[in-house]
């Protein structure tokens, strides 16, 4: 299996959950390329939530619809602790947890990649809603 994400692409996850925990002062610790992509700490050290970053080349007035894979969407909620997805747009990030959103389920997905067999995938989109929090790059 190929790992398709960039560096750019690590550099982008890395600033969104830099910004994330810092909303609240907590920590995080990248897990393997084939799991979800981190563990999530409070301030005193605690694990408190797993997350997914996804990057979204677009600010965040024009990153809706927001997609996951719904392989992934599974992953992340088999955790079972307050899963959350970050979406890492150009100009901040969007997040939720994913037991109080609301989405719609299809296929979709991004022109096939030479190797790649994930890019046509079923998707869960979600539009605008009241329970994502966003929070600018400074």
């Amino acid at each position: 299996m190929t790992i398709f994400e960039t560096d750019q692409d690590l550099i982008r996850e890395k600033k969104a959950i830099e910004v994330f925990v810092k909303v609240f002062d907590g920590s995080f610790k990248k897990l393997d390329p084939f799991d979800v992509d981190y563990k999530v700490f409070d301030k005193d050290k605690n694990l408190i939530a797993y997350a997914e970053v996804k990057g979204r080349i677009r600010t965040m007035r024009e990153a809706y619809p927001l997609p996951i894979s719904v392989k992934k969407l599974i992953k992340l909620i088999d955790k079972r602790l307050a899963p959350v997805l970050i979406w890492a747009c150009e100009d901040g990030i969007i997040y939720g947890k994913v037991d109080k959103l609301i989405g719609q389920i299809k296929w979709g997905g991004r022109p096939p990649r030479d190797g790649s067999s994930n890019d046509a995938e079923l998707m869960a989109y979600y539009d605008k809603q009241k329970e994502f929090k966003y929070v600018r790059y400074l």
